[in-house]
């Protein structure tokens, strides 16, 4: 019922959990990454390049706020599902009904690890919830974690697209920024594996190998 009490100090403390983080990083990177491949090394000049940046910017605080809404849409709409789901168990007709109710929330893998006892322990806890909203809110935690996620689309842009205001020479500019594109990438996936619990060395190289894909892609739509 993590939802339903997102007012703990625990819930407070973590903003967005690593998937979340990197997982934002990630998307602004890509989105960051289309534009800096469409930059043709033989037409490109200093206007060229202002363009670009603005461009990239933009699409990145555009991406960045509808993501962030659609977090607030999201976590609402999570947390209205579990008060119906509380509302549900607490009117059930029988301990059975109730029961069950909470059984098809459970994921197949949560299913095969609880037990008939704890479901009713589970049961019991939300029968005796004493404060249960009428509705779903949001609260301060919320809107941080939004804005960390706006703030994660965002900043992503800068690593990828600041080469170009820094190296005159246009090349050697796309070099660094795909360099660097593919270093963030490979550190992304090195997180998500090691939150994960499985290969994080083998998820840092898929994930530089998705950005590498994506950079070849560019190139042959005429990037």
């Amino acid at each position: 019922m993590d939802d339903l009490n997102n007012t703990t100090e625990s819930a407070r403390q973590r903003v967005l959990n690593p998937v979340d983080r990197v997982s934002e990083l990630l998307f602004g990177l890509f989105m960051a990454l289309t534009f800096v491949g469409a930059v043709s090394v033989a037409e490109s000049g200093r206007e060229q390049i202002r363009t670009m940046f603005a461009a990239a910017l933009g699409c990145n605080l555009a991406w960045g706020l509808v993501d962030a809404v659609m977090y607030l849409v999201r976590t609402v709409t999570n947390r209205g599902k579990a008060i119906n789901l509380v509302h549900a168990v607490r009117t059930a007709p029988d301990a059975a009904a109730g029961r069950g109710l909470i059984d098809r929330e459970l994921s197949r893998t949560m299913a095969t690890l609880v037990s008939p006892t704890e479901v009713e322990a589970i049961r019991n806890r939300i029968v005796a919830h004493a404060q249960v909203p009428a509705r779903p809110a949001l609260a301060w935690g919320d809107a941080r974690a939004a804005a960390a996620i706006f703030a994660l689309v965002v900043i992503s842009t800068f690593p990828v697209v600041l080469p170009f205001a820094l190296i005159p020479d246009v090349e050697a500019a796309k070099l660094v920024s795909r360099g660097i594109a593919l270093a963030m990438l490979f550190l992304g996936g090195l997180a998500l594996g090691r939150y994960a619990g499985y290969g994080s060395l083998k998820v840092g190289f898929m994930m530089s190998g998705l950005g590498t894909a994506l950079v070849i892609a560019i190139n042959a739509l005429g990037g």
